[in-house]
């Protein structure tokens, strides 16, 4: 701190009168007999000097401000108290000179300690008279503030607020230190900045902006006048209210006139302001996410307030980060995108009301930082008025039969991201991208083939009596959405294809618990207490490929995005830049990756992924698509997966781009296991639209980036020749085709053929297919004659085509 020069005499004498009078004060309120003795003088004097000289100041409680990516975009405020310190040069003069006038002519003249106004106060006090006066000067009321928010008990804020004469003693000691240790304009300013002006503005920039709606430097000379006059009793001149008002008025000219007599203004200036009609705005700062910029962007900033709890860099517990948060003067530039969040705002109220009982849920991340982009619902984040209820009574019958409300269409519940109570929803279909990882990993090709039959028949066992049961047996046995979906696939074919029986069969071979293991690299944490069960010893965990256990879309959006950044995991996290009231950068906001799936592996993923959209690359094999359509709504190198449940409880859908991951999942949060359907597929444009044209509005401007092909075994694995068994016997053939290390599969067309009728004809693919594939053996309808086998290909030989047990498929 700059020391200013004083006159060491001048110094001296303070302290001696400053001394001799704290004497006569306390005696005078102890003993007024004895008041004017030399012993009590003498021991005013000795006291005053062994008090301590040095005082502690405290940062006073700033507000923290919360801005979209952009930096520019307001998205919240957040504070205890409602102040942000500024500087005495971005104050305008007018101001400077009008708190002079109100609390202290002599400012620049004294020492911190006005003589003459203690001598006269003590007259004035002795007298008898109706009015008592003070003798504080501006420095003695920041020492009077500054002990305040220094203290670390409720009884040291007491004690610096108490009207003894021990405390006006203590505020004399430390006013001639401090004046000592700071020029004046650095007292000035520390007072402006640390004064209450009620109405929850606490500091000189709060106050301009609640009363004025202006920055403190753009204040006139009546606004300052005003301003300056408040802190002597906020209650009593808040001109907010109506008693208040002409006090304020009066309050403001008296200050106004003071402006003029020590010269800051001249007679004509003071004149002319107190003409003007006193107008202000009250206009309190939005405090917390209820009170966002945008209503519904209060979805994102309680997904950025849980993060920050969690962070023990901010303190050792919740209470100790939500306190640094609400006083530490942070500028928190978050991660939000406001192209994507608004694109996503818009998408999931399309066709879909507040208050509808499907929850539509959005979350969006960026590749390679996780970085949170948007989330959104269509609900409104806002908690439900008790005694004005908008709110519908719950959908779980249970619940709506005691009357409790549900989450429509008011809630603070954290639907997309996650949280206390709110564990997730069944993802379906999404969850086979964790089998092809797992799949890949153990070396498997993406051109592995296995013949997916209608109903598989796995080694799981689950309750007899269970719908996904086999007839009569105890093993679990999933069917596909649709009998076409049978037959010989590639993982490209399957998963874009959403073929249960391929990928449960998959799942086998690879399984389950590795599966589950590439699932919890991806960032699935598994929050339900059954599903955290089943995951810490999940090798019969059959079901698990069809998205049997609950997540978030925030999660699922992760998942994918690990993928999209060659493997590299990125904790989700919603703040780009994080600064202190000093503008010092906190390294927290730096994302947090680490490579976990090997980039080979990430990007053959990504290659099938690019199936059930509608896009491929030049090594993918893609035929049917579950979400063709995305690839041309988006219009960018897309990839993804879609996903629905039993009785269309739940639907969700994954897109993501080398820029976005958009994982969308609609349900009723209210009840996830509901027996109502999720209406998504009766919209015209497909499966969870809100997704692709999260992703599509999102994309606009931004550079469509390709995916990286992967290359070398991963694509074709261990290729094998195919033993010739042309005009052999079926058996033979099979036997033949087993021991060379594939999977034979017969025809059930047969195709014209020189061999006998019967035998082999020939073999699909024939030369040269991989390792463990399978290889479908072509039946010789013999001489030439017989039936050509019919468009696309020739088919296994299966089980009569079925559902299963009245159970609806997933895909």
């Amino acid at each position: 701190m700059r020391k200013r020069d004083h006159n060491v005499l001048t110094n001296a004498a303070s302290l001696l009168v400053c001394g001799l009078l704290a004497g006569v004060v306390v005696a005078a309120a102890a003993f007024p007999a004895v008041a004017m003795s030399g012993l009590a003088a003498k021991a005013g004097a000795e006291t005053f000097g062994a008090l301590p000289k040095e005082l502690t100041v405290a940062r006073a409680p700033q507000i923290s401000y919360l801005l979209a990516s952009d930096g520019k975009t307001p998205l919240a405020t957040m504070y205890d108290e409602n102040r942000r310190d500024v500087k005495l040069k971005d104050i305008s003069p007018y101001m400077q000179k009008a708190i002079i006038a109100a609390e202290d002519h002599d400012f620049y003249k004294h020492n911190g300690v006005d003589m003459n106004g203690v001598v006269r106060a003590f007259v004035n006090n002795q007298s008898g008279a109706n009015s008592r006066q003070g003798a504080s000067t501006l420095t003695m009321q920041y020492v009077r503030l500054a002990i305040s928010y220094s203290a670390t008990h409720p009884a040291d804020v007491v004690a610096a607020t108490e009207d003894t004469s021990a405390r006006k003693l203590r505020e004399m000691r430390y006013a001639l230190q401090i004046d000592k240790d700071l020029s004046k304009d650095e007292i000035l300013e520390r007072y402006l900045n640390i004064a209450a002006f009620g109405n929850g503005a606490y500091g000189i920039y709060a106050a301009s902006q609640v009363y004025f709606g202006k920055p403190p430097s753009k204040l006139d000379i009546q606004e300052s006048a005003m301003l300056a006059g408040m802190v002597k009793a906020p209650t009593s001149f808040d001109p907010t209210t109506k008693g208040g008002y002409p006090q304020a008025v009066d309050r403001r000219d008296y200050v106004i006139d003071n402006m003029a007599i020590i010269g800051a203004i001249t007679k004509a200036e003071a004149e002319q302001a107190k003409k003007i009609k006193l107008t202000v705005k009250d206009k309190r700062t939005p405090n917390g996410c209820v009170a966002t910029n945008t209503q519904s962007w209060g979805f994102f900033c309680d997904y950025f307030y849980r993060w920050w709890l969690q962070q023990e860099t901010f303190g050792s517990t919740s209470y100790d980060r939500e306190r640094r948060l609400k006083s530490g003067g942070y500028t928190i530039t978050t991660s939000l995108d406001v192209q994507a969040q608004r694109a996503a705002d818009k998408a999931v109220r399309n066709h879909l009301s507040n208050s509808a009982t499907a929850a539509r849920m959005v979350a969006v991340i960026e590749p390679g930082t996780g970085r949170v982009r948007a989330v959104a619902t269509n609900r409104v984040f806002k908690i439900d008025d008790p005694k004005n209820p908008q709110n519908k009574f719950s959908s779980e019958p249970r619940k709506a039969k005691k009357k409790i409300r549900g989450n429509r269409p008011n809630t603070v519940n954290p639907l997309i991201t996650g949280g206390p109570g709110i564990a997730g929803y069944q993802a379906g279909s999404t969850f086979k991208i964790f089998t092809l990882v797992a799949a890949l990993e153990k070396g498997y090709p993406l051109s592995y083939t296995i013949n997916a039959p209608p109903r598989f028949t796995s080694e799981y066992v689950i309750d007899a009596g269970n719908d996904a049961a086999c007839p009569g047996t105890h093993f679990y046995c999933p069917v596909n959405a649709n009998p076409a979906m049978a037959g010989v696939h590639t993982m490209w074919s399957a998963f874009g294809f959403s073929v249960n029986t391929y990928f449960i069969a998959l799942q086998q071979r690879v399984g389950t618990e590795n599966v589950v293991k590439a699932a919890q690299k991806l960032g699935i944490t598994f929050r339900a207490p059954n599903d955290a069960k089943l995951a810490a010893n999940a090798h019969g965990w059959g079901a698990f490929s069809l998205g049997v256990t609950s997540t978030t879309p925030l999660e699922l959006a992760n998942a994918y995005a690990t993928l999209a950044a060659d493997g590299k995991y990125c904790e989700p996290i919603p703040v780009q830049e994080i600064r202190g009231p000093d503008g010092e950068k906190l390294d927290i906001a730096n994302p947090h990756c680490e490579q976990r799936i090997s980039t080979q592996v990430a990007r053959a993923a990504v290659d099938a992924a690019r199936c059930p959209v509608g896009d491929r690359s030049a090594t993918s094999k893609c035929k049917t698509a579950t979400a063709g359509n995305v690839k041309g709504i988006v219009d960018a190198p897309v990839a993804g997966k879609s996903g629905t449940t039993d009785g269309d409880k739940t639907s969700a859908l994954v897109a993501m781009t080398k820029q976005y991951a958009v994982a969308g999942i609609e349900a009723d949060p209210d009840w996830p296991q509901t027996t109502q359907r999720m209406k998504h597929n009766e919209v015209p444009w497909g499966i969870n639209p809100a997704v692709y044209e999260t992703l599509r509005d999102a994309m606009k401007g931004k550079e469509r980036i390709q995916f990286t092909e992967p290359s070398g075994k991963i694509l074709e694995g261990d290729q094998r020749s195919i033993p010739g068994v042309k005009c052999e016997s079926v058996e033979t053939a099979k036997s033949r085709l087993r021991g060379a290390g594939f999977e034979p599969v017969v025809s059930s067309s047969p195709i014209a053929s020189e061999c006998p009728a019967g035998s082999a004809a020939g073999t699909s693919p024939d030369g040269r297919t991989i390792k463990g594939g399978v290889v479908t053996i072509e039946v010789s309808a013999g001489g030439g004659g017989g039936n050509p086998p019919p468009a696309g290909g020739t088919g296994p030989v299966v089980p009569p085509p079925g559902n299963g047990p009245g159970r609806p498929p997933r895909r």
